[in-house]
């Protein structure tokens, strides 16, 4: 195989001959489920940022990368002797099938997408009481998310159980109360380890208040950070124009011109 190919038998060859211990890629052989986790995630993310700027060119390729990770990880499996690309070809259509009843098996309709999330998190909550030795309710979410996607998976999963606020107000009372209490930490001379401790504290019932209020908190998080960028590169440009630097800028300065770009940017 050494031209591009749109069949998928064609990448899965690729990938065997990258890691044949005879011929393949010094750098390939050696690599690991644990070596390879990180690109896994770098590639996830590159995702989401081309989708974010409308790239599609480059969601394109991005897709491909992260289907090359799949391919990678699958590969690796079939080594080990723990399952091949078509083992997981198939896991993830029978899941699919399993949970849209309403569109392959006959099931009762579902009138709109929040019925169908209820279901599906219904469907889920099934499978995981099915399973042989049963884990703890939140036993089972990754610990290597990103923590702030990882805070609103466990609250979901919290709240399938009844254990929620009943409205988004009675959480915005309890961001009021998490900051209240980092504020008091400081006045007391609590500890770098206390502060730690009480900011993250904030930083979860916040990521609650996004899911109360049907906001992706990464994603809000994700804009923010672009909007950032997009208004200080603004600042730059300006203290350009006049021959100076950030540096130079005085903190008054910049928060005139931090104003000026929100207008702007």
């Amino acid at each position: 195989m050494t031209k591009p190919s749109r069949d998928i038998a064609d990448l899965i060859e690729i990938m065997r001959r990258l890691r044949d211990p005879a011929g393949g890629c010094p750098w390939d052989r050696e690599q690991t489920f644990e070596t390879i986790a990180p690109y896994t995630i770098e590639e996830a993310y590159e995702v989401a940022g081309a989708i974010a700027d409308k790239d599609w060119p480059g969601l394109k390729d991005e897709l491909g990368d992260l289907l090359f990770q799949t391919v990678y990880h699958a590969r690796m499996a079939e080594e080990a002797g723990l399952f091949a690309f078509g083992d997981v070809v198939e896991a993830i259509t029978a899941k699919m099938i399993a949970r849209h009843p309403h569109v392959f098996g006959g099931g009762a309709a579902v009138p709109d997408a929040a019925a169908q999330t209820v279901a599906w998190e219904d469907h889920k909550r099934r499978e995981r009481d099915a399973r042989p030795a049963k884990q703890g309710l939140l036993d089972d979410v990754p610990t290597a998310l990103p923590a702030l996607l990882r805070a609103e998976k466990l609250q979901k999963r919290l709240s399938s159980v009844g254990f929620d606020w009943d409205s988004a107000e009675r959480v915005l009372d309890k961001v009021r109360e998490e900051a209240g209490e980092i504020v008091e930490a400081q006045k007391t001379g609590a500890s770098q380890a206390e502060l730690e401790g009480e900011i993250g504290d904030l930083l979860f019932v916040i990521a609650n208040l996004a899911r109360h209020m049907k906001v992706d908190p990464e994603a809000a998080l994700r804009a923010t950070n672009a909007k950032v960028m997009r208004r200080w590169a603004w600042i730059e440009a300006e203290l350009k124009a006049q021959g100076r630097t950030a540096k130079a800028a005085t903190l008054d300065e910049l928060e005139e011109l931090w104003l000026q770009a929100k207008a702007r940017v």
